[in-house]
Formats: structure tokens, C-alpha cells, sequence
């Protein structure tokens, strides 16, 4: 529990002791990060707002795996299995695909007249799946990831994450990466949560 609440207090004020320091700030969203001295790469935590969506909106269209494949161009391949879920991530060539092997937990926080949606995620390399030929497996992942209204019609949004790819992609490349991502992801989530009433009514019966 103590993960979750942790996620709370981040909405309220950034926890940014021990290192963390400002990257950069980009429509709206505000990314700090932590460098990681084993791996060479960055452990991120992003702040901002999706002004159109509400939370209960976002953590529906965040939680929907089939749906996220529908507006996520990166993502190739998902399954939702009880123990644990696979992700397949495409990789531009010539860099080979990525896999995750994950467990995900969803809990509503509540407190103080206030509901915050929290998703822990983090990967879960004893899981029985195989691995693919020529798909690299991602052992090191976590993702936090808490909602909550934003006061109006939107939703305030922190996030934090680590990912090491791994192979033989440079260390500056993921970085970039990550720089140009997150707010690339949230315009993107911001667009699938306005499409999501159709999808639904489309898919699901």
C-alpha cells in the first residue's frame, strides 16, 4: 500500500530529493529524472495535465489493452493473461522488437474528500512465457502512474518510470527517446480519451 501512497503525495508536491533533477518542460508537461549509474540511463518523473479528460475517463482508456492498440502505433502485440500481461513494442528498424512480461495493480485512493487513481506496473520476469526468436525481452520495467481531477474539466497526471530496453541501442538513444515520448504519449491519450465513447460503443456490446 505504501507504493500507492507514495504516488498520492507526488500529485500534492513532486518528491524530487536524492538527486533528481529538471529535464526539460514541454507543453504543459514537466520531466524531471534521476540518472541510473549501473545502466547509464535515466529513471523519469513526469507532472502535467490532460485538460480535456477526466480521471475517471483516463484510467478507463489507460487500463483498456485492446483499445490501446488501436491509438498506441508502438505497441504490435498485448495479451492479458490472469497472472500476468505481454506487451510487444515495435522497434524501428534495424533495431529488434521489444517484449514485456508485466503485472499491473489499479487502486482508487481515497482521502480528504479527494479520489486518485493510482496503476502500479512493473515487470515480472519469472512469468512462463517464452521468450520470441529475434525479440529482445525487457527484464527491468515500472511504471506508477496517478490521476486525479484537476479541480475542472481535466485530470492531473504524475508518472513515474524506468525502462532499460537493453541489446545494443546506445544509452544516449533511449534517453532521447524518452525525452520525446511522454509528451507525444499524453497528446495521444488526451486524443484516445476523446474517441473512447465510440470505440466502445463499436467493440463492446
Amino acid at each position: 500500500m505504501s507504493e500507492f501512497l507514495e504516488a498520492r503525495k507526488e500529485l500534492d508536491k513532486p518528491q524530487l530529493e536524492g538527486g533528481w533533477e529538471f529535464f526539460t518542460e514541454t507543453m504543459g508537461v514537466k520531466i524531471y529524472r534521476l540518472y541510473d549509474k549501473e545502466t547509464g540511463l535515466y529513471e523519469y518523473k513526469v507532472f502535467g495535465v490532460l485538460a480535456t479528460c477526466t480521471p475517471e475517463l483516463c484510467a478507463d482508456v489507460y487500463m483498456d489493452l485492446p483499445y490501446r492498440k488501436q491509438w498506441d502505433g508502438y505497441v504490435k502485440e498485448d495479451y492479458d493473461g490472469h497472472s500476468a500481461i505481454y506487451w510487444e513494442v515495435k522497434y524501428p528498424f534495424p533495431l529488434s522488437n521489444r517484449d514485456y512480461v508485466y503485472v499491473r495493480e489499479w487502486r482508487d485512493v481515497d482521502g480528504d474528500s479527494r479520489k486518485i487513481w493510482v496503476v502500479l506496473a512493473k515487470s515480472s520476469p519469472q512469468s512462463p512465457l517464452p521468450e520470441k526468436s529475434g525479440v529482445q525481452r525487457v527484464n527491468d520495467y515500472k511504471q506508477t502512474v496517478a490521476m486525479e481531477s484537476d479541480g475542472a474539466c481535466g485530470t492531473k497526471v504524475f508518472m513515474n518510470y524506468f525502462d532499460n530496453p537493453g541489446g545494443n541501442i546506445p544509452t544516449w538513444l533511449v534517453n532521447w527517446a524518452a525525452k520525446s515520448g511522454v509528451p507525444a504519449f499524453l497528446t495521444d491519450m488526451q486524443k484516445a480519451c476523446g474517441n473512447y465513447s465510440s470505440y466502445c460503443q463499436k467493440n463492446k456490446k
